[in-house]
């Protein structure tokens, strides 16, 4: 029997006048591989946040395993400070509270896991979005997360990047990291994730495994999204 990491039962989540969650009803299981799709706006995000605890609920509750599940994010723009590759990789374990010692050793690693270490002491906002993706995946992974998040993870990557990024994603899974993640990309879906929420307008329209999302009966909102025309309205 899976182990929950983390839950969200009839979550809302509200900015001023917008809802941008509604009643969300969300489990995440160890070792899971879930993405999120639906049209701009339909509140992938903040799904995540939510997820993270980035956001407060307007109503509903989160839930975590106990013990508390260690929870990293990937952004679909990495923000990087003016300072070294390694420095911007060792920031998160260093307020974690981990002695300089360890923490250099572990981002050493985590550079090496992602094919930075020969970048370790550029200025990291100097290197390329492909390799400041990894630079972030890097920063996520020293982490030693039990669950990563993910926001479109390739979506400004050119296909060489999105390849090398994807391969990454693939690997800490394939590890045990349990992922969750929104994507644009079906294919992405297709090949990295076992189960497809679907979202529209801040509504969980359908959360199946991702073969039954491809090929089987789904909500007639998921079946038009699938077909490409997208709910504007």
């Amino acid at each position: 029997m899976t182990a929950l990491l983390v839950a969200l039962r009839s979550a809302t989540v509200s900015f001023g006048a917008k809802r941008a969650l509604q009643g969300i009803e969300l489990a995440v299981q160890v070792g899971e591989r879930v993405a999120v799709v639906g049209a701009n706006g339909s509140g992938k995000s903040s799904l995540l946040r939510a997820v993270h605890g980035l956001v407060p609920l307007h109503d509903g509750r989160r839930e975590l395993a106990d013990p508390a599940p260690r929870i990293a994010m990937l952004f679909q723009r990495p923000y990087m400070l003016r300072m070294s590759v390694l420095a911007n990789v060792e920031l998160g374990l260093k307020l974690q509270g981990i002695a300089h010692a360890p923490r250099h050793a572990q981002a050493l690693q985590a550079l090496q896991r992602v094919g930075l270490a020969s970048q370790a002491l550029r200025n990291a906002r100097v290197l390329s979005a492909g390799q400041q993706q990894r630079a972030a995946l890097a920063r996520a992974w020293a982490m030693r997360p039990d669950l990563l998040l993910l926001d479109e993870p390739t979506a400004s990557l050119d296909p060489t990047a999105k390849r090398e990024v994807e391969t990454l994603i693939e690997q800490f899974a394939a590890q045990g990291t349990t992922l969750l993640m929104s994507s644009h990309n079906l294919g992405q879906v297709k090949r990295l994730a076992s189960r497809v929420l679907y979202l529209e307008h801040g509504r969980l329209l359908a959360d199946v495994p991702t073969d039954a999302f491809f090929n089987g009966p789904l909500p007639a909102e998921a079946a038009l999204f699938l077909k490409g025309e997208l709910p504007w309205a």
